[in-house]
């Protein structure tokens, strides 16, 4: 019988090897495994699967769910291996998983954001929150994509362009990006080169202080700093403004102009929904439910629509909509102008 660490790590080269990226698997089933050596457990059982589960007392019933459905997953590849492990059933720990209700960010909040971190030190820790925060805010991108961007991925040409390569989904995809955008990064990139021009990881686009690549937890970090600097805490607005709520407000800008500009917002779904690399469109209607706003703006249209009828001009000229993958105000977004040390790498 092979190892219970070992088995781990077999079961997830397996996984991944079929393209699931397993990011919280690779971080609780080593944690399992250490569970059951401290207790010189070698068989799993559905007590001590739950007694894992349920480990971190002060964490939600639905962590506790996810924990417990990842161990079972992994029980269940081993029982095939060896009968005596034991699959603890699905109906344990029941948790309904609740999409948490997004704070829409204003482009005054996003400007905000931004001109916070340009007061941040080192200046090379200021303009990449900055230059991230901004494209965030013109793209949807996800913070682990902008993260993962490579200087390859990235087209400053006169039409720009990025190309996510290390989707959430396992899929690639393309953004143009506004002209505006691209002068906002080109500005990043040589501010940037002048801070550190030695990279320890030099195929990075965005950076870290010590010159490697920029990871979520530290922008998550650096975020947190922003929000009590502009007044965005909890403690302020009395729930919590997160950083993934910026890609909810670019997708609220974007469907609020298509409805203003009396857009077919059902031709145009696809669209919106590739560029933020849904897989499935429902998880981009799912946005409707999160604004109120959109919600309103779809019963005047239909009201519309039955007043009007469907031959009306406006509804003709709907194929004329576009995606408004920046704003005007886009032009803000640029690295702080400071010329300080360069950081060593």
């Amino acid at each position: 019988m092979i190892g219970l660490a070992q088995a781990v790590d077999d079961y997830l080269a397996m996984r991944r090897a079929l393209g699931y990226k397993l990011t919280e698997h690779g971080r609780v089933l080593p944690q399992f495994a250490e569970f059951l050596g401290q207790r010189k457990e070698r068989l799993i059982t559905t007590r001590l699967a739950l007694e894992f589960a349920t480990a971190p007392a002060d964490a939600s019933v639905v962590w506790w769910h996810q924990r417990l459905a990842i161990v079972r997953g992994f029980a269940r590849y081993l029982q095939a291996f060896d009968a005596r492990h034991e699959v603890p059933p699905g109906n344990l720990l029941p948790a309904k998983f609740r999409r948490a209700v997004p704070y829409l960010f204003s482009e005054a909040e996003i400007e905000a954001l931004m001109g916070a971190a340009r007061s941040m030190r080192p200046p090379l820790r200021a303009i990449s929150c900055e230059a991230l925060i901004g494209l965030l805010a013109v793209s949807g991108m996800r913070v682990s994509e902008a993260c993962g961007l490579d200087h390859g991925d990235i087209e400053l040409a006169a039409a720009g362009s990025l190309t996510i390569c290390q989707a959430k989904n396992g899929r690639s995809r393309e953004i143009p990006l506004h002209p505006s955008t691209v002068i906002a990064l080109k500005g990043y990139v040589r501010t940037r080169d002048e801070l550190c021009p030695y990279p320890k990881d030099p195929a990075a686009f965005f950076l870290s202080v010590r010159g490697g690549r920029l990871s979520r937890h530290s922008v998550w970090k650096w975020f947190d700093q922003l929000r009590s600097a502009t007044g965005l805490d909890q403690q302020t607005l009395g729930r919590r403004a997160r950083l993934h709520d910026v890609r909810h407000s670019f997708v609220l800008r974007t469907l609020l102009g298509w409805y203003r500009e009396g857009a077919d917002i059902e031709a145009q779904l696809p669209l919106l929904s590739t560029v933020l690399g849904h897989v499935h469109p429902a998880d981009t209607y799912w946005y409707f439910e999160g604004a109120p706003e959109l919600l309103a703006s779809a019963c005047e249209r239909l009201e519309r629509t039955w007043e009007q009828g469907p031959s009306s001009s406006e509804e003709s000229s709907n194929t004329q909509a576009h995606l408004p993958l920046s704003w005007e105000r886009s032009r803000r977004i640029r690295p702080s102008q400071t010329r300080q040390r360069k950081d060593r790498p």
